[in-house]
């Protein structure tokens, strides 16, 4: 399939644009947060949650807002290094979205999947989202060129609030002609919430005991017996010697949904193979980085 020109996605994406126009042109709300709410309900969507625009295009203009508010929420919670507090049901509940939807939907819900919804929002943000929005945003947001601008280079808006701390940042170019086909992946109307993972958003940081020597054989072992045959990547850890035991290795996941699966929402899960611990919790790279 040829790439879409810059009307068809406008066109595939009427809905979407229409209450994103709401969001920040009606109820003039941030676009920065706009943009994470509407890639937050773009994520949910793709993760089983059907037909939320459909849904929120026949709302009332005055629930759009408690909306979007349950999303803000759920993003929210998402930057939290700490879980909520499951005994808090009243706190915990998104009950406007799960009475819509018809499907339950809470905080330590989304948490436990945090790591494929960070990933999934990053996706979305930067692929539809910063696509399919332009020439709204340069209505709230001028385009400004720097000062040392060259004549016929494009620059990204300037979007306050972002590079964000959680979600990276999102690339908005001055909109192309509507005639103009642009350069996308082949996939463009199937993009997925996994499609722009990274090696480390499916790579896990485990430590092990000392003077309980882990080999690669035996995390290999653990993993896939426990959450698939095909789940592992790969293992990389230093070799045991004599001299010096591994006290820790990088395992590389076959997806960041896997990474959910192993956490289940815990900043470290421990698991036991052959007598020996060994505790997962997900890699960072500023952390961890220089000890792989």
């Amino acid at each position: 399939m040829s790439s879409p020109t810059q009307e068809q996605l406008h066109t595939y994406h009427e809905e979407e644009r229409v209450i994103f126009s709401k969001l920040v042109l009606q109820f003039a709300r941030p676009p920065s947060e706009s943009l994470l709410v509407m890639s937050t309900w773009f994520w949910l969507e793709s993760f089983g949650y059907d037909d939320i625009f459909p849904t929120i295009s026949a709302l009332p203009d005055q629930l759009i807002t408690p909306f979007a508010n349950e999303a803000v929420t759920c993003f929210q919670c998402l930057e939290s290094p700490e879980p909520p507090n499951e005994s808090n049901d009243l706190i915990n509940q998104i009950p406007l979205t799960s009475s819509y939807l018809e499907k339950d939907i809470s905080l330590p819900f989304i948490y436990k999947n945090r790591y494929t919804a960070i990933a999934g929002i990053k996706t979305f943000l930067t692929t539809n989202c910063s696509r399919i929005f332009t020439d709204i945003l340069t209505q709230v947001v001028p385009y400004t060129p720097p000062p040392y601008n060259v004549s016929g280079i494009q620059y990204p808006l300037m979007i306050p609030g972002f590079p964000h701390p959680t979600f990276g940042n999102i690339n908005v170019m001055p909109d192309a002609p509507n005639n103009t086909a642009l350069i996308f992946p082949s996939n463009i109307w199937e993009w997925n919430d996994h499609c722009m993972e990274t090696e480390n958003d499916r790579t896990l940081f485990l430590t092990f005991g000392r003077g309980l020597p882990v080999s690669q054989a035996e995390v290999k072992e653990l993993f896939t017996s426990t959450f698939g045959e095909k789940c592992v990547e790969g293992v990389y850890m230093r070799e045991n010697n004599d001299q010096q035991q591994s006290l820790y290795a990088k395992l590389v996941l076959d997806s960041v949904v896997t990474v959910d699966r192993v956490l289940e929402g815990h900043k470290i899960k421990t698991f036991m193979i052959n007598g020996k611990n060994i505790r997962a919790s997900k890699y960072d790279e500023k952390r961890n980085g220089r000890r792989t």
